[in-house]
């Protein structure tokens, strides 16, 4: 399982964060599908394998390994996102062989849309900044694909040090942790 320390039970004076279990999964993936549904509406090929069923990425892998993080309103997912100690094989491909000790990979960053355009995203970044801690870890890094311009303003919005694109077309962000 996980190590981490919470610190922060909530991400705004509404939401209220838990790690996902197990039995969460087939919220998440409902959750993953309807962005990935959002995303092609968009004209984003984004997550869409998610719309066939592939879920290549192993989210219910990560729920067991308590990477997953759900943030509620009530009983209503209103956001996941993933933060993961260990890179996957991904992360290796975008970042390189080494380095990795002392970062934190944040992944699938998800908003029901119905959270949509409140600040629930830049809520959920930050709780993973300030609300949770892992022993060892002083940073966190993130990729998002290189043309979507909205999504890369965000990062970069929110304190994210471009740290360059991948041969792959992703854009890689890096932020210290306090």
């Amino acid at each position: 399982m996980l190590a981490f320390t919470m610190k922060q039970e909530y991400a705004n004076d509404r939401i209220r964060v838990v790690q996902a279990k197990p039995s969460d999964a087939v919220d998440v993936m409902n959750l993953l599908v309807e962005t990935a549904r959002w995303l092609q509406s968009k004209g984003s090929t984004q997550w869409s394998a998610l719309l066939s069923g592939d879920d290549h990425h192993n989210v219910t892998g990560h729920i067991e390994k308590g990477e997953l993080f759900m943030f509620k309103d009530g009983d209503t997912l209103a956001g996941i996102v993933l933060l993961m100690q260990v890179p996957g094989e991904w992360d290796h491909s975008l970042w390189g062989p080494d380095g990795h000790e002392s970062i934190v990979y944040l992944h699938r960053l998800a908003i029901n849309r119905n959270y949509a355009k409140q600040g629930l995203g830049a809520d959920i970044v930050k709780w993973a900044e300030e609300g949770v801690s892992f022993p060892g870890k002083d940073r966190i890094r993130l990729d998002c694909i290189a043309n979507n311009e909205t999504l890369n303003k965000f990062y970069s919005g929110i304190g994210y040090t471009y740290k360059g694109t991948s041969p792959s077309g992703f854009c890689l962000y890096e932020k210290a942790l306090k």
